[in-house]
């Protein structure tokens, strides 16, 4: 007698309910969750549909107006789930809603609420089909003007407390620090964003290494060299750091020229350099306030581990880690705008929590996070 096929005694389960799609659509990629009653997140997808890069509308074989690259990405990402449970709000952070994204989110003025910032989405109207919510992003005015986009709704995620949480409150105090391409250091307190500052540390390590003098000498390697990070971290506090990061990211190709550093280990040193001198000049600010805050980190894993080795140095003790804070935080976001209602009890499965440092991964580089930027 034949095997029986194994898929002839698998359940068919009907999907479980959602109550909310959550995008997080940045420059370069789209992330779309689906997320229950409770803020749990159910299905996640990941797709390359970035505001700068985003699918050709096709007809005959030739290009299309029909439809714009906004609403083909969108469909991709979440046109079958919508299908399937029609009326679902849809909500969005990220570059989609600067001026290059589907339509311009404004700016909001900091000091602001976060839970303020969840009244004044803006709609992306789509006759006939599910509107998007887009979360604005917010703009600093005092001193030197500074921006973020995509950000706001972390801090949202880490400030808060699970999704259904009985009682809800912000948390008090704390710094938040988000690194990436563009990194931002976030003070929050009870719910309010008072002030932010950028180091573009991601970037700068990008641009260096592919377009300047210091990459010529740089090779791969196939495993990281923490050791030549920490180096590098270690140079942009010393006596020779004074002199700022113009000048130390030199060392990068002088050491290798002089056989002092192989050029498998360039890339990590010249990342410690940056992320070193970004955590000098942060550390330096708050020892300046007189008090350390509680600093929660919020990111990549492997490039949150590198951030963690520098703190350490620069004596700023060891910061908790917040996971899933992008869902949690427009999950929130959608319940402040009344797109869904607060759920009254959740589990820990797909919601954000801090936690004290575990990772042991160790970045490449200094990266992008998934979509955040300005």
């Amino acid at each position: 007698m034949p095997a029986r096929d194994e898929t002839d005694q698998m359940t068919t389960r009907s999907p479980a309910r959602a109550a909310l799609i959550a995008l997080d659509w940045g420059t370069s990629s789209l992330r779309a969750y689906r997320l229950d009653a409770a803020g749990r997140t159910l299905d996640t997808r990941h797709l390359p549909w970035g505001i700068m890069r985003l699918p050709q509308p096709l007809q005959d074989g030739a290009a299309s107006t029909a439809l714009s690259g906004f609403d083909l990405a969108f469909d991709q990402a979440c046109g079958d789930w919508l299908r399937a449970e029609p009326g679902l709000p849809v909500i969005a952070c990220g570059m989609v809603g600067s001026a290059q994204g589907w339509k311009e989110a404004a700016y909001l003025d900091v000091p602001v609420d976060l839970e303020r910032i969840g009244t004044l989405l803006t709609v992306v109207e789509r006759p006939g089909a599910t509107p998007l919510h887009i979360v604005p992003g917010l703009i600093q005015r005092h001193g030197l003007p500074n921006v973020m986009r995509g950000e706001e709704t972390q801090v949202f995620g880490v400030m808060f407390e699970p999704p259904g949480a009985p009682d809800a409150q912000p948390a008090d105090s704390v710094l938040i620090g988000l690194p990436g391409t563009h990194s931002k250091w976030v003070n929050a307190r009870r719910g309010r964003v008072t002030h932010f500052d950028t180091f573009m540390t991601g970037e700068v390590y990008a641009a260096l290494r592919g377009h300047t003098i210091l990459g010529r000498t740089m090779s791969d390697a196939p495993a990281a060299d923490m050791a030549a990070f920490e180096r590098g971290v270690k140079v942009a506090g010393a006596p020779a750091g004074r002199a700022g990061v113009l000048s130390t990211i030199f060392s990068t190709r002088a050491l290798g020229l002089t056989g002092e550093l192989a050029s498998g280990s360039q890339a990590d040193y010249l990342s410690g350099l940056l992320i070193g001198h970004e955590i000098a000049a942060l550390a330096e600010m708050l020892h300046q306030q007189g008090e350390l805050p509680r600093i929660v980190l919020c990111g990549e894993p492997a490039l949150c581990q590198r951030y963690m080795l520098a703190m350490a140095h620069y004596d700023l003790g060891t910061p908790e880690q917040a996971q899933n804070a992008t869902e949690r935080g427009l999950w929130h976001l959608a319940v402040c705008a009344g797109l869904v209602a607060g759920a009254t009890s959740a589990s820990g499965t797909g919601t954000a929590t801090a936690t004290a440092s575990g990772s042991t991964a160790a970045a490449a580089s200094p990266s992008s996070s998934p979509s955040a930027s300005d």
